[in-house]
């Protein structure tokens, strides 16, 4: 694991083990809305864009002394303290602040170690009052962010930055490449997400009938495909929230909505005989803003009457409905007949190497002064916003910061300019795209 160690501090319930598993990139800590879920420290190899580091998991630190085991938690969470480098403090964006979690700021303080807050649960745009109670801790600025939905994470790096060593490690590089590709299966109930599988791997492994809700847990098989190591995961089908009533089906969609967090690439499988319902667009817009790589199959496809008019709607709903990941491959299928399966699985892969691309830094910033050149950026009270630099700062998927003068005055417009512009330079379609704006000098300087 990573020499520099960082653990997650907090009362109970307040996301730490949410952040743990989106830093460690596995669900490896129970989570769950009981609170006292986590009790002994667990470790993990975290990562953050090009940022390496060993994670640590703690038990909420709640009053001493209520029982044994409440004090014997509290132990393990004081030794990690101990043992860490530095420390995210989260507390709660929504509830907002505590006497305990001032409490716990008096006890951090005391440590005389790096102290990072973090104000969890802050989903979307909406202020928390959480925040601003979070600075009246005392321990400096508070960066909000959502562990569930992976909103604030750019913030988080940037603070984190000062601290870590940039990971340039081509063994880990090997390691990744020889893991299992991670890809789930998703869609609405019975559009023949099981049936695929089972046609894919030749057996019937998985339970099919013609009736929705057969499949509740999400279930991974181990599979090659011409010499590619492939994961697949079969994922119960996700009707819209307001339908879920019974238990055991919220539990199958959470479960599917966790392989997708975890998932590289996600095929939607929608029925073509009735395409787009507004679930599917909702499916697929979850898979875009948790940066999967996304691909289409149209499944039933040998039932499609109209096929290049159904197509052509398609790609229109598509164009106009995901704009984020121009370009999403669609695949018509039928997974009943084992039709266009290889063609599918080529989608897969080729969009996954997109998913993992890498532009180098001298090439974009040439990019860069061209399409600024072409395309110059607005004036603001007489002075010209001026882009300094960028650079790529992940991939899955592909992550690039860009450096400006005037960061609040750059348009949002011109920054959609920018992506779809690298989309089509570059070749990246389909792929979600995420540029940040950051103000100041370039912090890249030395590096390629």
């Amino acid at each position: 694991m990573g020499s520099f160690t960082i653990a997650i501090i907090g009362r109970p319930n307040v996301g730490k083990s949410t952040l743990f598993n989106r830093l460690v990139g596995k669900r490896l800590a129970l989570v769950h809305d009981q609170p006292g879920m986590t009790r002994d420290r667990r470790k993990g190899q975290g990562h953050l864009y090009d940022l390496s580091f060993t994670i640590v998991d703690t038990a909420g630190l709640a009053d001493p002394n209520v029982s044994q085991l409440t004090d014997a938690m509290r132990e393990q969470t004081l030794l990690a303290i101990k043992e860490a480098d530095l420390l995210l403090f989260v507390v709660d964006g929504r509830e907002g602040c505590t006497p305990y979690d001032q409490e716990l700021a008096n006890l951090l303080r005391k440590q005389k170690k790096p102290i990072i807050v973090l104000a969890n649960k802050c989903e979307g745009s909406q202020n928390h009052s959480g925040v601003s109670e979070a600075l009246s801790l005392g321990l400096g600025d508070v960066i909000p962010l959502s562990a569930e939905h992976g909103e604030g994470l750019t913030e988080l790096y940037e603070a984190l930055q000062p601290y870590i060593s940039v990971s340039d490690d081509p063994v880990s590089e090997q390691k990744e490449s020889q893991k299992p590709l991670l890809l789930a299966i998703v869609g609405r109930p019975n559009v023949g997400k099981s049936t695929l599988i089972n046609q894919l791997i030749g057996e019937d492994r998985l339970l099919t009938a013609d009736m929705p809700g057969v499949t509740r847990d999400a279930i991974s098989i181990d599979w090659n495909y011409q010499g590619h190591s492939i994961r697949l995961m079969d994922t119960a089908g996700m009707r819209k929230t307001s339908r879920v009533t019974a238990s055991a089906e919220r539990l199958a969609v959470m479960d599917t909505q966790r392989t997708i967090q975890f998932a590289e690439v996600v095929v939607l499988i929608i029925d073509a005989t009735m395409p787009f319902e507004k679930q599917d667009l909702n499916i697929a817009s979850d898979v875009i803003e948790e940066g999967r790589a996304l691909v289409l199959a149209l499944n039933k496809w040998d039932k499609v009457k109209e096929k290049d008019k159904t197509m052509k709607e398609i790609q229109r709903i598509l164009d106009i409905q995901l704009t984020q990941a121009r370009g999403i491959p669609c695949i018509p299928i039928s997974a009943i007949h084992g039709k266009n399966l290889d063609r599918l699985l080529g989608a897969v892969f080729q969009i996954y190497e997109y998913w993992n691309q890498r532009l180098p830094t001298a090439k974009l910033n040439q990019w860069l002064q061209y399409v600024t050149a072409h395309h110059p950026l607005p004036a603001v009270a007489g002075r010209r916003i001026r882009l300094k630099y960028m650079t790529q700062v992940k991939t899955r998927p592909p992550t690039f910061a860009l450096f400006a003068n005037q960061v609040g005055d750059l348009p949002t417009s011109y920054i959609r300019y920018l992506i779809n512009q690298m989309r089509q330079d570059f070749d990246l379609p389909g792929v979600p795209l995420r540029m940040y704006v950051r103000k100041g000098k370039n912090p890249y300087s030395g590096k390629n």
